[in-house]
Order: structure tokens, then C-alpha cells, then sequence
């Protein structure tokens, strides 16, 4: 199996299927023994066409003689990822993107769709060659739209909250090619220094985060849980900003802290390790299977005070109730703050996200329950609409007197005087996140 076959398979089971198109082609390279060349091709082409999509359509619409629904969708796909190394890939030679591309129609479409599938190919070389490909028409939201692919009811959304230019730098680093992998350092087993050791050992490109102490930035490592730093309980995988909201929340050693939607555990491990591994984590999840990985994960990082129970967080547990000093809500979102990472989640409806902002309340009314007086509730989400998050939060205020906004400082950042704050990657370097500090008022006594 060629790399482009690969990557072809891999957006067809995503288009058909709704499959993880990473999770797909990882299978795939397995499966077929793809060389790490191949692999990283493959990957490289997979991930730009989820990336340019509404782009590359756009092309193909003005380049070919047949209306693009009108398509064999597996000859759209072709299309797609020929014309993505085209217009994008300089190191691949257009001839070889052309019978490549051609081939690969005769192979999985029709034999008859040869001539057709040549003839667009070609004058998208040519046009890709001369700097003559079709403009983009409309208003600043189309153009956005388009020439990001980001829906463009999505990027009217983003418009509530930036600016144009900024929208567009949001869109620009949601479509990097080369996003890294940030691994937070496990520091009841090692410190940063022995872990960068480790890591280089094994031919890991990674350094040091630039400006959060005790984490590190990884390239080069297609999977970092076969290294054996990762195995070894040395390093956990973790963005920074998800590292940020559990220093926001402030656990300290002794603390009972519950993480309402714990799973894939990142911020369980996060709070353990703040906690030095002396108090009591409650962790969360209503999948069973996904509790056993972070039963795992806190075996392999030396973690005994995670208590992983499967529930339903936007249901209260009585016996639960103001016995938290610290409760973590990140709860279940559109996700549009990670494109960068997952390029289709993306192409999410206004419609079948608009719902979530009800399911949000419910669960931080249900996690409130559990914050003793005087403690802390954290809400986060990994997304960057306000109907998910200040909205969401205010909502809860209105309905919630006891509990009001506080301040708070993270690292490399500063004090958060309002209580609040949304990172971006384009400004932070993170992922887009969502972070909400709320105290519970003390029980006062005469």
C-alpha cells in the first residue's frame, strides 16, 4: 500500500464511516507495515486535505467539467488529495501527483474516470504552477471560510469574539501543518532535566516548554506512548492548557478533589501530582473502558490516590455532597479549540453543537453539589464559543448565589483579575481552552 492509497482509505472510512480518520490510518500503517517515510506522508497528506477541504472543493468546482455533487465520492476524494500536493506539498513533483492521483482513480473508483480525473489534474498543475488558481468571492466570513475551510457559520461565531484579523490568525494556526505534542513531566518519579535525558536517548526531539515549568514540547515522536519515557511513568501526554486550568483550581497536598469528566485523566494526574500523592482524587466518567485507562495511567505514573468510579456527572451523588475542597467541571464541548490537532472536528454543525450549552449547566449544577463552603469549582471546556463558556457560566451564576468569580494567577501568564480566561493558540501557543475560577462562599457562624 502506497502512501496516497493509505491516506485515501483512511478519509474514506472517515466519510463513510464517521471513523477518527488518525485512528484509521493508524491502522493502516500497522496493518500493511508502512515505513516511517510512507507513514509520515501519508499522515502529512491525510491531515492537509481535513485541513483544506472547502478549499480544494473549491478548486475542483471551478476546475472540473461535472458539478462536484455530481462526483463519485471516492474520485471527489482523489481529487482532494491530489490537488492538496499540488497546490501545497513543493517536494512532491506535479507529474507524480497527476498519474498518482490518476491511478488511484482507475484503482478504487472507475477505470473510465481516468481521462477525466487526468484532465482536472492537469490544469490544477498548471494552475498551481502559475499562481492562476480560482479567488475566492464574498464578504470576510466567506473569504475566511473558504480559504481556511472553517465553516463559515463557525467563523461568524468566532467574529463575536475577535476581530477579523484575529480570526484569521486563529484559523491560520488551526491549519499548521507541524503541530507538536506536549508531555507534562511526572515529578513524583523524575524532574525535567532526567526526563529530557530520557527522551533524548531515545531520539526524541523535545525541550522545554517556553514558559510552564514541568512541561516539554515534543516533535518527531509519531507516538509518544511507545516511548519509554511515557512508559515508564516519566511524562504523561497533556497540553499545557489543561495543565493551566489544574493549576487554576489550586489542589494542595491533603485536598479531596473530584474531576467530574475525568477521562482521557489528564487533570486527575495533574491534581495527583500537585497533591504530591497525598489526599483523594474522585474521578468520574460514564464509560466504564475509558476509567480503566486512567486506572492505567495512574499505575504507570505511581498515583495511588485516584478513585475512578463510573457516573454520570450531570447527576448529583448525595454522599458526595460539600465534600470537595476543589471539583474540576471540563466538561463536554464542540471541541472547536483543538482543530488544530483533530482538523475534523471543524466541519461540526451549528445544529448538532447548539445543544451542548444545556448538558453544560447540568453538569456544573450537578459537580457544584460536591464543593465544600469555601471551596473551589473550576469549569473549563476546549472550545472558544461564548454560548459554552461565558454564557454557560453566567447562567450558572444567575441560578447559583453561593458561588461567585475569583481571581487567579497562572504561570507565564499572569493574575487573572476577572475570574476568567480564554488561551488561544495563536497568542499562547496552547490549545483554544476555556478556564473559570468559582469560590463557594464559607459557612459563616454567629
Amino acid at each position: 500500500m502506497t502512501a496516497r492509497e493509505a491516506a485515501l482509505k483512511a478519509l474514506i472510512a472517515y466519510r463513510r464511516y464517521d471513523a477518527r480518520p488518525e485512528q484509521a490510518l493508524d491502522r493502516l500503517i500497522v496493518g500493511f507495515n508502512l515505513s516511517e517515510r510512507d507513514a509520515a506522508l501519508a499522515t502529512r497528506i491525510l491531515n492537509g486535505v481535513l485541513q483544506n477541504m472547502m478549499l480544494l472543493d473549491h478548486y475542483i468546482g471551478h476546475l472540473s467539467s461535472i458539478g462536484i455533487k455530481k462526483l463519485e465520492p471516492a474520485v471527489l476524494d482523489i481529487l482532494r488529495l491530489s490537488i492538496y500536493q499540488l497546490v501545497f506539498l513543493d517536494k512532491i513533483p506535479p507529474n507524480a501527483a497527476v498519474n498518482e492521483g490518476v491511478a488511484l482513480v482507475r484503482k478504487t473508483a472507475s477505470p473510465r474516470a481516468g481521462g477525466f480525473a487526468n484532465a482536472v489534474l492537469r490544469k490544477a498543475a498548471l494552475a498551481a504552477k502559475s499562481g492562476d488558481l480560482p479567488e475566492i468571492g464574498g464578504g470576510a466570513a466567506r473569504r475566511l471560510s473558504v480559504g481556511y475551510s472553517h465553516p463559515e457559520w463557525l467563523v461568524r461565531k468566532l467574529f463575536e469574539v475577535l476581530d477579523a484579523g484575529s480570526a484569521e490568525r486563529f484559523l491560520m494556526a488551526n491549519n499548521e501543518p507541524d503541530v507538536p505534542v506536549y508531555a507534562q513531566v511526572n515529578t513524583l518519579l523524575t524532574d525535567t532535566d532526567s526526563a529530557l535525558v530520557s527522551l533524548a536517548a531515545e531520539a526524541a526531539e523535545a525541550r522545554r516548554h517556553e514558559w510552564l515549568d514541568g512541561c516539554v514540547r515534543l516533535r518527531g515522536a509519531r507516538k509518544v506512548t511507545r516511548l519509554d519515557a511515557f512508559q515508564k511513568g516519566l511524562i504523561y501526554v497533556q497540553d499545557a492548557a489543561a495543565r493551566l486550568a489544574v493549576a487554576a483550581a489550586g489542589p494542595k497536598p491533603g485536598d479531596v478533589v473530584i474531576d467530574g469528566c475525568a477521562a482521557p485523566g489528564g487533570k486527575s494526574f495533574a491534581a495527583a501530582i500537585a497533591m504530591k500523592n497525598k489526599g483523594r482524587v474522585v474521578a468520574f466518567d460514564i464509560n466504564g473502558e475509558k476509567l480503566r485507562h486512567i486506572a492505567e495511567g495512574a499505575g504507570r505514573l505511581g498515583v495511588t490516590i485516584i478513585d475512578a468510579m463510573e457516573k454520570d456527572a450531570s447527576a448529583p451523588e448525595a454522599a458526595l455532597a460539600g465534600k470537595a475542597d476543589a471539583v474540576l467541571a471540563d466538561v463536554p464541548c464542540s471541541g472547536f479549540g483543538v482543530i488544530r490537532k483533530k482538523p475534523e472536528i471543524r466541519y461540526k454543525t451549528d445544529e448538532g453543537t447548539a445543544g451542548l450549552p444545556g448538558l453544560q449547566v447540568r453538569i456544573l449544577s450537578a459537580l457544584s453539589s460536591y464543593v465544600k463552603p469555601g471551596g473551589a469549582l473550576l469549569y473549563s471546556t476546549c472550545t472558544v464559543l461564548r454560548r459554552e463558556n461565558e454564557d454557560v457560566v453566567n447562567l450558572f451564576l444567575q441560578e447559583n448565589s453561593g458561588f461567585s468569580k475569583e481571581g487567579f494567577r497562572l504561570p507565564g501568564i499572569g493574575h487573572i483579575e476577572s475570574g476568567e480566561l480564554t488561551l488561544w493558540p495563536q497568542i499562547h501557543g496552547t490549545d483554544g481552552f476555556y478556564i473559570c475560577k468559582l469560590r463557594r462562599a464559607p459557612r459563616y457562624t454567629r
